[in-house]
């Protein structure tokens, strides 16, 4: 089978490489070269002798990274970003500016994909036309420090409160991948951050997990209806990038991942680049694909004994195919929500964006909102998840988790 498209190892290193010149050209580029340069000349420890392999020893071996620490065979790291020092060349947003809903409508579309985080009854859409050009946005919610990140080669929109013992953590785009998922480093100490279970893996936090933020992977549509008076991040960002052209065009539709960062077995009791929703709930992993949801509308479930409800909603377009994300094929959303409210746990039926629950009658949204019925103003609890494809939550997840079978 078709896995390994050597077209993705090229897409990266251009798209590493128009970014370093957006930064270069651009006097108002986010990183702080001062904060930068002090990281770089902090004491470094040489990764080969820890067992990094030849190519990623020579793209770190000026980082101030205690590679001596590891919770990973530091062989499975490989170099996503082929340039020397690939830190931040995918550059974070650390000013992030946002607009109301009413303006983000003049440049995104109904179907535009974007991460939906709430903290502290503050809602924010995240457009992945511009999460897939900088992948982590370093903001506040209130007082709440948190970084919002999103990996393009496993599809998994995912936000952490960047607070760890007592330091504020600045996040950025290391340029490393382990199974084809973004390591993230923090600035403040040089350690190495797997994006997809918030974990640090290596250096002086390593062993430490950031507490996750609930985020979900909704349409802009889906979004400015249930928070009119909601934010979303502005494409003014001081890179001069015109966004909505996806750099990972025909990804979504290959057979695979790039076998130049996944060189594991693939799992195939699904397609590999299938979508699953993966549920956490008291340490138990349960991926839901999207077709089963799809297909039900609305799945009543167990994670261990956590209820849980998935919602299905139409509308929502794939930001990894098309090179325009706008114009890209539709797949739709799934989101988890706790179906307990006010002690009652309630059990749903539906399609489409308008579902029931059974014990009230009222009518819910695609988001866990009650639009009208006796509960109407009232939203379900959040349930930490990931819209990612199969194969990511199979290497990460798969030994020990459960999937969901009709």
């Amino acid at each position: 089978m078709k896995r390994n498209p050597l077209w993705l190892v090229s897409l990266l290193v251009l798209l590493a490489t128009a970014c370093s010149s957006v930064i270069a050209a651009d006097g108002d580029a986010q990183v702080d070269e001062t904060d930068q340069q002090v990281a770089r000349v902090a004491p470094t420890v040489d990764g080969g002798e820890y067992g990094l392999n030849e190519e990623v020893a020579s793209r770190t071996f000026m980082w101030q990274t205690d590679w001596s620490k590891s919770t990973i065979d530091l062989a499975d790291l490989a170099a996503g970003i082929r340039t020397m020092d690939p830190r931040d060349t995918i550059p974070p947003i650390d000013n992030p500016q946002y607009e109301s809903v009413s303006n983000a409508a003049l440049w995104l579309t109904n179907g535009d994909p974007g991460a939906l985080v709430e903290v502290d009854g503050v809602a924010r859409f995240f457009p992945l036309a511009i999460m897939t050009r900088h992948e982590i946005v370093n903001t506040d919610f209130g007082d709440t420090p948190v970084s919002v990140t999103y990996c393009p080669l496993c599809n998994t929109a995912l936000a952490f409160d960047r607070r760890v013992e007592g330091r504020t953590l600045r996040l950025g785009v290391s340029g490393l991948l382990r199974l084809s998922d973004m390591v993230m480093w923090d600035r403040e100490t040089g350690s190495l951050w797997q994006q997809i279970t918030g974990e640090a893996i290596v250096g002086d936090f390593a062993g430490t997990k950031l507490a996750p933020v609930s985020t979900s992977i909704v349409s802009f549509a889906q979004f400015r209806d249930t928070f009119p008076d909601g934010e979303s991040l502005s494409e003014d960002t001081g890179y001069g990038i015109e966004y909505g052209a996806n750099p990972y065009v025909g990804y979504s539709s290959a057979d695979g991942p790039s076998g130049a960062f996944f060189r594991e077995e693939l799992d195939d009791r699904f397609p590999a680049l299938s979508r699953v929703v993966g549920v956490q709930a008291n340490g138990i992993e349960k991926a839901y694909p999207f077709d089963a949801i799809a297909e039900s509308g609305v799945i009543n479930d167990l994670v261990g004994t956590e209820p849980v409800v998935l919602f299905w909603t139409d509308g929502a377009v794939d930001a990894l195919d098309n090179g325009s994300i706008a114009a890209s094929r539709a797949i739709g959303t799934g989101v988890a929500r706790s179906p307990v409210v006010n002690g009652e746990q309630l059990t749903f039926s539906g399609a489409n964006g308008v579902f029931v629950d059974e014990q009230t009658r009222s009518t819910w949204n695609g988001l866990g909102v009650a639009v009208e019925g006796p509960l109407a103003g009232e939203a379900l609890g959040n349930v930490t998840h990931r819209n990612e494809f199969w194969f990511a939550w199979a290497a990460f997840f798969g030994e020990a988790g459960e999937v969901y079978l009709q």
